[in-house]
């Protein structure tokens, strides 16, 4: 199998969450997109924000990243990452897979999201509050495979609002884009 057969490529989830990362990011915004794969959402970013950082676990991602010309730093979710960042981007692994559909290689990484789809989404919403900016905002992508009404409460048990500001129809799936930020009512000042 060639290195680029372990990378996720770019298709409709990218290409949505790309997107909504358009309209939502900020010249001066400092950007992390965790999970990046290809880079193909952080290098479509670059130039129109004040800094990208991207994050990916797969070595063989984080390379094709660094070849986009995007500043990748190779790690689990945003593990050692310091913030803060002002908008952060994650397309992740969210396809439901029973314990016995696994495969054990870094392509299969970017697409299993446990039992119920949310396994690495959980992770990373239980984290994303250590690096994100007071006023950051968050673009999560999500398919209806993997239980909108469970992450949105996800991000609330963590201190986020969240909405819906994108989706697109597929056959059999709807994927979405989230975008959370702190509940600034529940916030201790």
């Amino acid at each position: 199998m060639s290195k680029g057969d372990q990378v996720y490529s770019p298709a409709e989830d990218s290409f949505l969450l790309l997107r909504a990362a358009l309209r939502e990011v900020r010249p001066d915004d400092r950007v992390l997109e965790v999970g990046t794969g290809s880079g193909y959402i952080a290098a479509g970013l670059l130039g129109r924000a004040a800094r990208v950082v991207a994050t990916d676990i797969n070595p063989h991602a984080a390379a094709s990243a660094r070849a986009r010309g995007v500043e990748v730093v190779r790690t689990d979710l945003a593990a050692g990452i310091s913030g803060p960042f002002d908008l952060i981007l994650f397309n992740p692994p969210y396809l439901p897979t029973a314990p016995e559909e696994r495969i054990d290689d870094w392509l299969e990484c970017a697409l299993d999201g446990g039992p119920t789809g949310r396994a690495v989404i959980e992770r990373f919403i239980a984290d994303a509050g250590r690096v994100l900016a007071p006023s950051g905002r968050i673009l999560l992508l999500i398919s209806s495979l993997t239980g909108p009404d469970e992450v949105r409460e996800a991000f609330t048990r963590h201190g986020f609002v969240s909405f819906i500001v994108d989706e697109e129809n597929l056959d059999g799936e709807t994927l979405y884009v989230l975008r959370a930020m702190r509940d600034l009512c529940r916030m201790k000042f």
